[in-house]
């Protein structure tokens, strides 16, 4: 699931489906890249806090300091949601 965040409002929020038998880092990496895309905004760089609080939460918070361009928005936010 991928959202934006501003003013601790969604504006943008979506949820991708990967069923392929790829390793969970690469559906990751491929989710994020739908998203960027569906969302026109470019890749966040991930800083060694974000590896740490996605590895630890299954979910991710990217602010400006993540991107090189100027947001019109808080913070992009990742997550995974797992079913069994």
């Amino acid at each position: 699931m991928g959202s934006i965040y501003k003013d601790t409002h969604i504006l943008k929020s979506t949820v991708i489906c990967d069923d392929t038998k790829d390793s969970r880092t690469q559906k990751v990496f491929h989710s994020l890249d739908s998203i960027c895309h569906k969302f026109d905004l470019p890749s966040p760089i991930w800083l060694d806090a974000n590896v740490k609080d996605f590895q630890k939460f299954s979910k991710v918070r990217f602010s400006q300091d993540n991107f090189i361009e100027i947001l019109d928005f808080d913070y992009f936010e990742i997550q995974i949601i797992e079913e069994d």
